[in-house]
């Protein structure tokens, strides 16, 4: 089994793709499977290429983005270099995991009013579903990770503004225009 791991430049003095890469390697010892892992650190995926991760003739490719392809919506050009990327790898799957709401319309007013109902469901949801706000692991996520989205969607513009978030529709129409076809999950997904 092998595996790629690519993500950007570690902000702190630790290595996450390498660190990743070793518990995947422990529970593949684990559970005896042969395990290659490879991890790339890559400022945007936009600097993806296919050649770089050396597949091999025969070798099936699942492609995994989560939470990564709508700041690529910024930079002009850079989802459709990306999704081509991806096509030419000749993956037997893709999957793909982003937030569904409309955060890419040029117009502030639209923008803020569908950020409002947006985040204030997200933060309804954790609070529903207990997460306790003394925690001090959850209310870091929601204060920190959440509140910068929030300022980006709100206070950037331009290049700045990396908090794109597009609807399903959009997003079906994008991948459909770069030559992927949806593939139905089933019940047990």
């Amino acid at each position: 089994f092998r595996l790629t791991g690519i993500g950007p430049p570690s902000t702190v003095n630790t290595d996450h793709l390498h660190e990743v890469g070793w518990k995947l390697a422990q529970l593949a010892e684990t559970i005896h499977v042969e395990f290659e892992y490879r991890g790339f650190v890559a400022n945007s995926l936009a600097d993806l290429d296919a050649s770089m991760l050396e597949l091999r003739d025969g070798e099936s490719v699942a492609v995994n983005s989560v939470f990564e392809l709508h700041s690529l919506l910024a930079r002009p050009g850079g989802i459709e270099r990306v999704l081509s990327a991806v096509k030419d790898m000749k993956p037997d799957i893709v999957t793909i995991v982003e937030q569904e709401a409309n955060h890419n319309g040029p117009v502030f007013l639209d923008r803020f009013t569908e950020s409002l109902h947006y985040y204030s469901t997200l933060f309804d949801s954790l609070e529903g579903c207990g997460v306790s706000p003394v925690n001090t692991q959850d209310k870091l996520m929601s204060e920190v990770y959440l509140g910068q989205q929030i300022c980006n969607v709100v206070a950037c513009e331009g290049p700045e503004r990396v908090e794109r978030h597009e609807t399903l529709a959009q997003w079906r129409a994008r991948l459909g225009s770069a030559g992927f076809d949806p593939v139905n999950l089933g019940s047990n997904a």
